[in-house]
């Protein structure tokens, strides 16, 4: 029985790619900005060879790390959750996801009013908090939807859950993914609902993502018709639309993903356990929460221990992310930067630095290499590097 368990720290990038100036990130280093807070303590992911990563511009590398390095360049164009978790899974976007700065067009919108019956209000890019304090009031006077936009490819419907009614949220959004197709094919449409009263609404944890299909195979697919397990910790069920999973847990929020994932290392199965951590991204990330993000970095490092100490022999932990969210900028969006791989494992080398990668697609290539799968995805599988011994 092999397993591999994959965690994407959502967002936790650790530095400014070449061509962070066309994304309007220049300067942009998360973990950096991170690392400023008083909060920010990070000791057994730094035993792991964190700061030992090329390029890292904080923290302090080690002489003996215990596990094996890489810096991940993401050869898709974009910088969202979406692009970034299929190219982890082995699809490289050579085209962005389509963004809507004006808000969404008229004959979009008019399609989608006429099949919930319901008006829509703001119609702008917004922040998800911000939006409900400047709209809730109006939503609940009037039962119109509110539907709005960011940086990053998403249609985000609003709604307070005395309103409407959970499960009608998300069978607005599931009209409205029937309907952001083509041109308008964005990449997550999001259920974002409230709760509470005038003016102190707060989102609840009910959140749910409706992606785009993804457009080729997946190393999940691949991994599926081998007969292997996927388990999809959080969002990544969401992410790839249930696309190529055999068990799916939704969590509430970073600290529930971490129990959830630990409960199922206690489980038998062969195959992927593929982790969203959503917290650094959703809750500190977009609303500039240096302090926030820093305690969340060190809560999971803190926790780290309880995941390595269950490891089977023949498991192998990998830690990356998806993109950037510097908390530090003026900017609320992602933002185009490298990310983090960190590996662990009685099977891997301590003390491996691969360097830079030229594809987060080289994580897919490498898992299933490991399940001795065919690799029909993109990326180079660099398994023999890090492999203590031979399979």
């Amino acid at each position: 029985m092999k397993r591999v368990f994959l965690i994407v720290l959502d967002s936790v990038g650790i530095g400014e790619m070449p061509d962070a100036k066309a994304y309007g990130d220049e300067g942009s280093n998360t973990i950096k900005a991170a690392s400023t807070s008083k909060y920010f303590s990070m000791p057994n992911m730094k035993k792991l060879g964190f700061f030992n990563i090329d390029g890292m511009d904080c923290g302090e590398g080690i002489d003996n790390p215990t596990g094996a390095v890489a810096r991940m360049h993401e050869a898709s164009k974009g910088k969202d959750t979406t692009i970034g978790h299929w190219e982890i899974s082995g699809i490289v976007s050579e085209e962005p996801l389509p963004t809507f700065p004006e808000g969404f067009p008229e004959e979009l919108l008019n399609e989608f009013e006429k099949r919930t019956g319901h008006k829509v209000i703001c119609n702008k890019p917004y922040s998800g908090t911000d939006v409900i304090r400047d709209y809730g009031k109006e939503h609940v006077e009037t039962g119109a939807l509110i539907v709005y936009t960011s940086a990053d490819s998403v249609f985000q419907i609003a709604a307070h859950e005395d309103i409407v009614p959970i499960d009608e949220l998300y069978r607005y959004c599931e009209i409205a993914r029937e309907i952001c197709t083509g041109k308008y094919g964005v990449g997550r449409v999001i259920a974002r609902p409230f709760e509470g009263a005038y003016p102190d609404y707060k989102r609840t944890s009910r959140r749910h993502d409706y992606s785009l299909m993804p457009p080729q195979i997946t190393m999940l697919d691949q991994l599926k018709e081998e007969g292997y397990d996927v388990l999809a910790v959080g969002k990544i069920n969401d992410i790839f639309a249930g696309k190529g999973v055999t068990k799916m847990t939704r969590t509430k929020d970073n600290a529930d993903g971490i129990e959830q994932t630990i409960a199922l290392m206690d489980e038998e199965f062969n195959g992927l356990c593929f982790i969203n951590l959503v917290d650094f991204d959703m809750v500190y990330g977009h609303r500039n929460d240096v302090d926030g993000y820093a305690k969340a970095l060190t809560y999971f490092d803190e926790k780290l221990p309880n995941i390595l100490e269950k490891l089977g022999d023949e498991d192998i932990l990998m830690i990356t992310a998806d993109h950037g969210c510097d908390p530090a900028t003026p900017s609320t969006d992602h933002s185009r930067e490298y990310t983090p791989l960190v590996m662990y494992g009685n099977k891997i080398k301590a003390g491996v630095n691969l360097g830079t990668k030229d594809t987060f697609s080289d994580i897919s290539a490498t898992i299933l290499d490991y399940f001795n799968v065919p690799v029909k995805t993109k990326g180079t599988t660099f398994l023999q590097q890090v492999l203590e011994n031979e399979q």
